[in-house]
């Protein structure tokens, strides 16, 4: 279960490194290109050691696809502001000729 969580929390820092990467955030994309190793670092040794375990690696995979679609959840909302549809008005200009 431990795996799950771990393929969440690695997913949300890849797409946090693609952010980065895309904004041309040299120094903020090495620091999470660094944890994201150590991360995977854990990972191949965790499915290196039980190889005949083939949960674990669902498991992992299972956490990877939760965790893209929380970090595309949580990018989306940051990039779209919610409007209130009440608060958008439409404007039109009214001339003293049609009064």
């Amino acid at each position: 279960m431990m795996l799950f969580f771990i393929g969440l929390v690695e997913m949300v820092i890849a797409t946090i490194w693609t952010r980065f990467v895309s904004q041309g955030k040299m120094v903020a994309s090495s620091f999470v290109t660094f944890v994201n190793i150590l991360i995977w670092y854990y990972v191949l040794r965790q499915i290196i050691t039980d190889l005949n375990d083939w949960t674990i690696i669902v498991l992992y995979a299972a956490g990877c696809a939760v965790g893209t679609l929380i970090g595309m959840y949580l990018f989306e909302r940051k990039e779209k502001p919610v409007q209130d549809p009440l608060l958008i008005l439409e404007t039109k200009e009214v001339s003293l000729d049609t009064v």
